[in-house]
């Protein structure tokens, strides 16, 4: 939709149940399967294709690097700094919450929040074998993040905002849990030009 030029989102008419369950079921074979083979980059390839540093990766578990499948890099635009309070919209299996962890250090927090129990349970023994105990994931839609209003002095989210029909709804949730002040930062996909709506009907398109 486009208002005096500007380009307003706005939920689209898709039955979000069905695309929720696509969504997991696509996702629970990355977390199962991480070498398959899929239509986006996956694991440590995809983390220097990004601009991770191999530092942020040392004495994270293998398990959370085998299975990243974000699109872009929300460390880029800084650094959590020590005894920081972080949320991680769409953790999946846990990369991201882990670099933050390490970041924050013991007197920081880390939440991981996600919708797929097969990535959950990659995130937790990650973390259990990466020795960090600063984090917690959470099974939650991005659209009802399970934490308290103003908990979080930064939101990080990588390639999971492009998969809600309800968009204004998510950033809503992710400025809620940010104290004032707080920092957003996202890494996602971004297109210049409206898609039908047809298009944003096909479940097939949200996912591969």
């Amino acid at each position: 939709m486009t208002t005096n030029g500007s380009l307003v989102a706005r939920a689209i008419d898709v039955d979000k149940g069905t695309l929720r369950k696509a969504i997991q079921d696509e996702y629970k074979v990355v977390a199962e399967h991480p070498g398959k083979g899929f239509h986006f980059h996956t694991g440590r390839r995809l983390t220097r294709i990004v601009g991770y540093k191999d530092e942020w990766l040392t004495g994270v578990s293998e398990l959370a690097i085998e299975s990243f499948a974000g699109t872009g890099n929300p460390f880029a635009m800084g650094d959590m700094a020590a005894g920081e309070r972080v949320v991680d919209v769409g953790s999946g299996g846990g990369i991201d919450s882990l670099i933050a962890a390490h970041m924050v250090g013991p007197t920081g927090k880390v939440v991981g929040v996600d919708m797929t129990p097969a990535m959950l349970e990659r995130a937790r023994t990650a973390a259990a074998e990466s020795g960090i105990d600063n984090v917690e994931f959470r099974e939650a839609y991005m659209e009802e993040l399970p934490v308290p209003d103003g908990w979080a002095d930064v939101v990080i989210s990588n390639g999971v905002l492009n998969l809600t029909p309800d968009k204004l709804k998510t950033l809503g949730e992710m400025f809620r849990v940010l104290r004032p002040g707080g920092r957003l930062q996202i890494a996602d996909i971004l297109v210049s030009r409206e898609v039908p709506d047809g298009a944003k009907r096909k479940i097939d398109l949200w996912t591969g």
